[in-house]
């Protein structure tokens, strides 16, 4: 058994020398269907749209979805993260997002990012929660999206 967790150190180290997670570090690969944005203010909306987390890259896109409304609210992203303990750390090569006011949110202009260079990326840190089938992501800015497996077997 100790050759093959050597070996699977090797190769996880030559797959771009990211560092491996924490073993108490929760698993967050898959696919997540995002439920609920959360903001600092007191704000719930709901939310449709998908993140995903392979090995090392993430995506996600995302609509809020006040009720009775529409989409009001769109951001997608993507890029490579870390993932030490609880700490989710994005580096964000993609964004894009736009928007209507909403109480606790003011309107946003159309942004669209695209970074080739890694090093020119801005880093996010933000703290990760697990529990069976629930994901949920804490940002630096108080805020909250909360997501539910999408697919892969619940509480692996």
């Amino acid at each position: 058994m100790r050759g093959l967790q050597a070996t699977a150190c090797a190769v996880a180290l030559g797959l771009g020398g990211v560092a491996a997670a924490a073993a108490d570090a929760p698993d967050i690969t898959g696919a997540w269907r995002a439920e609920t944005y959360e903001l600092s203010t007191g704000q719930h909306y709901p939310v449709e749209g998908l993140i995903t987390f392979t090995a090392t890259d993430w995506t996600v896109v995302y609509f809020v979805m006040p009720e009775g409304a529409g989409a009001q609210r769109g951001e997608g992203g993507g890029g490579t993260y870390t993932l030490e303990d609880d700490r989710l750390t994005f580096t964000h090569l993609f964004h894009m997002s736009a928007g209507s006011e909403l109480p606790g949110l003011p309107a946003s202009d159309l942004r669209m990012v695209a970074r080739r260079d890694p090093s020119s990326a801005p880093a996010e840190a933000a703290r990760v929660d697990r529990t069976g089938d629930r994901l949920t992501i804490y940002f630096p800015s108080g805020n909250t999206l909360v997501f539910r497996m999408s697919s892969g077997p619940a509480g692996r």
